[in-house]
């Protein structure tokens, strides 16, 4: 263990600082809000406190624009940080990410159908339009992800290598589709699709908020009970079994955690990357390092080894 850097005083550092950057998320922006205005706007927004003077200019722009945002890009962050850490583990390759197994390809493909399809019919309801976009990028993701996860399977047993390979195939099945529409779109269709492509927080609404807030919470409570399984299948799968570990069935619930993490941030932001690959790598800086026991014993039998011979010769 680390004696510089503990985890206690690690958390709430970061906890700090993670505090600092939604509460200058809040305050900065084409309309500029002083920092005290921005705190106490958020904290009557969350009937915390009274303002003692009008702040109606910036409860408006915090309760209507920024802070859904702010929210909805915290939450994409941490969910797709933590899917990130599953795949990493999952294929031991430390340049895996989420959308591997084509659960963000089949997200995109699932709204690009949404899209296209409303656009023959006439256009989407208005008052169903974001929620049956994010609902078919949704259905998407999962559906591809269980078309890898089945393409995967065979004899009872989950090949990791094959799951790849069907990913990175269907990854690049998804997309051509998507070019398909793109090339077959009109100018309004393909501004939509352009914007869903490239991710982005505008269309943040606290309906949204929901639905995303509940699964992150859900892999956020249970991704860290299988933290000794991910360690244990970096060390390979029979290393795992021999450990105790149902290996099977670990295998099937982080693609299903996954699938479900990364085709809520999806449906709810778009493609947004980078995010799963970098933070796990991060992390494992700030994480306390353990020695091999084989350094530990040397340190400590090599000396008196050397003693107990100096002491034979006298």
């Amino acid at each position: 263990m680390n004696p510089v850097i503990r985890p206690r005083s690690l958390f709430i550092a970061l906890s700090l600082l993670l505090a600092l950057a939604l509460w200058l998320s809040l305050a900065l922006g084409p309309v500029s809000l002083p920092l005290l205005d921005t705190l106490k706007a958020a904290l009557r927004l969350l009937g915390l406190a009274q303002a003692g003077y009008d702040l109606a200019q910036a409860e408006l722009i915090l309760g209507q624009i920024r802070l859904p945002r702010t929210l909805l890009g915290l939450l994409v962050g941490a969910v797709l940080a933590l899917c990130g850490v599953a795949m990493q583990g999952l294929f031991r390759n430390p340049l895996a990410d989420p959308g591997l197994i084509g659960v963000s390809s089949g997200a995109a493909l699932g709204a690009a159908l949404a899209i296209v399809g409303g656009a023959a019919l006439g256009g989407l309801p208005q008052a169903f339009a974001p929620y049956l976009l994010s609902l078919c990028a949704f259905i998407g993701g999962l559906g591809v992800t269980a078309l890898v996860y089945r393409l995967g399977r065979r004899d009872g047993e989950t090949s990791v290598t094959t799951m790849l390979l069907a990913g990175i195939a269907l990854n690049a099945l998804a997309f051509a589709c998507i070019g398909l529409f793109t090339y077959l779109a009109d100018d309004a269709t393909l501004r939509t699709l352009t914007f869903w492509n490239l991710g982005s927080l505008n269309g943040a609404s606290y309906a949204r908020l929901w639905p995303l807030l509940l699964v992150t919470a859900a892999v956020a409570l249970w991704l860290p009970r299988r933290a000794k399984a991910l360690n244990a299948l970096l060390l390979g799968e029979s290393e795992a079994r021999h450990l105790g570990f149902a290996v099977e069935r670990i295998k099937a619930e982080l693609v299903f955690c996954t699938a479900l993490g990364v085709g809520a941030a999806v449906a709810a932001a778009g493609m947004i990357g980078f995010i799963g690959l970098v933070v796990p790598h991060l992390v494992r800086l700030l994480a306390p390092a353990e020695l091999p026991i084989g350094i530990v014993t040397a340190l400590i039998g090599a000396p008196f080894f050397l003693y107990l011979l100096l002491r034979g010769r006298t």
